[in-house]
């Protein structure tokens, strides 16, 4: 229930308070014709913000949530009660994360509807979801050697290779898709699609003008910073400079005074102080790193450098990943070099500054 006196923390405004817990499959009103659903997940991250969109004859989902049975529960709870026997006419995913994507297929199929999504967020859930029963490739584990993996942590990323698809239904077969700059009409309103970069390739927002609101997926959180990696797919990727990129364009494109809808925590004002936030907590965590670097170091050894916590072996992949961002952006920044030595593990320094006076 929206408060009346909104918490400010942080430069940021919440108009339903910070900590907020909404009742899980009950949709709360936030403006004409738009609702939170929260359903609860049973992972570190323990809930997702599901948006319903209201027209005339259907309703637009954004987002899903994890291919879980309770998940599925609370949907048919809010079809068959909430919903008023509208069908779901169109299903939109911000991107292709699990508990984003992981019951748009099994929605679409139930409504006969189609899924709209950004091309490169749809055609890599559908390679990652190929993955599932296969072995990990010689490749990724050259990868993560080259980080500075052992052996014992080298054959747990053997078992948990694959396990992708099954967190998801089934994708459908086609897909509709989403382009930067595009217009969806629902309820004679129109939404404006928003694609960023780096948390995932081509993540997709919703922006509309006439109430004010952003849709923000994972772009844009409260108080998380969304993880940023690099994958064995393209290891001598710079997704952070894609990131930082991406999140300066869609602070000089919107406007501030927008309520942010976001995939996680609660919503808030403060669209461009929490994009600076991240943008300026990022450039310190670069030059924490590069002053790590006094010494040749591996990836998995400059973790101090940027978390605040030790990073064991359930959260060390995401931490490497992370990691391995950071250091191709100051590689791309000419502020770092990499070698590789016998055993192919990279070391990490930093980059002497060459002066020629001759």
């Amino acid at each position: 229930m929206l408060t009346d006196n909104p918490e400010l923390f942080r430069g940021l405004n919440y108009p339903w308070g910070r900590k907020v817990n909404p009742t899980p499959g009950v949709p709360e009103k936030i403006a004409d014709g738009v609702y939170w659903l929260r359903i609860p997940m049973p992972i570190s991250l323990d809930h997702i913000n599901i948006w319903l969109l209201e027209d005339d004859d259907g309703w637009t989902v954004v987002d899903t949530c994890l291919n879980l049975p309770n998940a599925r529960e609370i949907w048919e709870q809010v079809f068959s009660e909430f919903m008023q026997g509208k069908p779901v006419q169109r299903v939109i995913c911000t991107h292709l994360h699990p508990d984003h994507v992981g019951l748009a297929g099994w929605i679409t199929k139930r409504f006969s509807c189609q899924l709209w999504m950004s091309r490169e967020e749809f055609l890599m859930c559908r390679a990652m979801a190929g993955d599932t029963g296969r072995d990990a490739p010689e490749v990724a584990i050259r990868f993560y050697q080259a980080a500075g993996y052992n052996e014992e942590q080298l054959d747990k990323y053997r078992k948990k290779f694959g396990g992708f698809g099954r967190a998801i239904s089934t994708l459908p077969d086609s897909f509709r898709r989403l382009v930067e700059g595009e217009t969806i009409r629902v309820n004679n309103r129109y939404w404006q699609v928003v694609i960023g970069a780096g948390h995932s390739p081509e993540h997709v927002s919703l922006y509309c003008p006439a109430l004010k609101l952003l849709i923000s997926g994972d772009q844009v959180l409260p108080k998380i910073t969304p993880n940023v990696s690099v994958f064995p797919t393209e290891p001598e990727g710079d997704p952070l400079k894609e990131w930082l990129r991406s999140n300066g364009r869609i602070r000089d494109r919107l406007p501030d005074d927008v309520l942010v809808l976001p995939a996680h925590e609660a919503p808030f004002y403060g669209l461009h102080v929490r994009l600076t936030q991240v943008i300026e907590g990022h450039e310190t965590d670069l030059d924490n790193l590069f002053n790590h670097l006094e010494e040749p170091k591996r990836a998995i050894d400059c973790f101090p450098a940027l978390f605040k916590r030790e990073i064991d072996d359930s959260v060390i992949g995401m931490a490497t990943g992370e990691t391995l961002a950071h250091l191709n952006c100051l590689m791309g920044r000419r502020r770092v070099l990499c070698r590789q030595d016998e055993n192919g593990v990279n070391w990490y320094e930093q980059k002497p500054d060459v002066c020629d006076f001759t």
